[in-house]
């Protein structure tokens, strides 16, 4: 990989006009709103919209849902259309191509799953990416980055890698997996669901600075 590349980054879990303003500002590339009903960073797609709309130029968003039927994601569309859905549960291949296209498909890494769930994903035309966490979404595990980059040498689509990431960690993670993209939450956090802004803009800085290194 050349020292050109550009690392994207989403800022997910998002709640607040001044959050997603920080997260702006200061370079990532898009947000992220939970729409899972239950999790400390759940927002109203009505509530979602508005903090949608007033994104500057470029920066763009991300709904993330898990498990919801294609009525259910069709009524969510309708209210808060994001240009991208991630969908992060199990939903099947039928479900995920109703839901596309601008579909980023997550899963959970395990050694034992992460070549068959490459391939089936891989193979689904709706699916523009794959978000690869280290737990089931929020839990901030990290996966061991070194046995994911293997398993990516021949996969030809964009990778999210998501799971514990902070600005302490994500230059090594840059470094060793050379993802499309990075996914963090509650590694910019002050507590689940708050957002630090200091945090925000410092993981950031690390990720320009992971790839200003090579």
């Amino acid at each position: 990989m050349s020292s050109t590349h550009r690392t994207r980054i989403k800022v997910c879990g998002i709640r607040d006009h001044e959050s997603a303003h920080v997260a702006a500002e200061a370079g990532a590339d898009t947000i992220g709103f939970i729409f899972v009903e239950g999790s400390p960073r759940y927002i109203d797609p009505r509530e979602a919209v508005g903090i949608m709309m007033s994104l500057p130029p470029l920066v763009s968003a991300v709904s993330v849902t898990r498990d919801l039927s294609v009525e259910e994601f069709c009524d969510l569309e309708e209210v808060c259309p994001t240009p991208i859905s991630q969908l992060h549960g199990r939903e099947d291949e039928k479900t995920v191509r109703a839901c596309g296209p601008g579909v980023i498909k997550a899963f959970k890494y395990e050694e034992v799953s992460i070549a068959s769930h490459l391939k089936k994903w891989g193979a689904v035309e709706e699916v523009d990416a794959v978000l690869i966490d280290g737990g089931d979404g929020g839990e901030g595990t990290a996966l061991d980055w070194s046995a994911l980059s293997a398993h990516l040498k021949e996969f030809a689509k964009p990778v999210f890698l998501a799971g514990g990431l902070t600005p302490e960690n994500v230059g090594e993670a840059i470094a060793r997996v050379r993802p499309y993209a990075v996914d963090v939450s509650s590694g910019v956090e002050s507590s689940p669901g708050v957002k630090d802004h200091e945090k925000i803009r410092a993981f950031v800085r690390a990720v320009l600075a992971a790839d200003a290194a090579g």
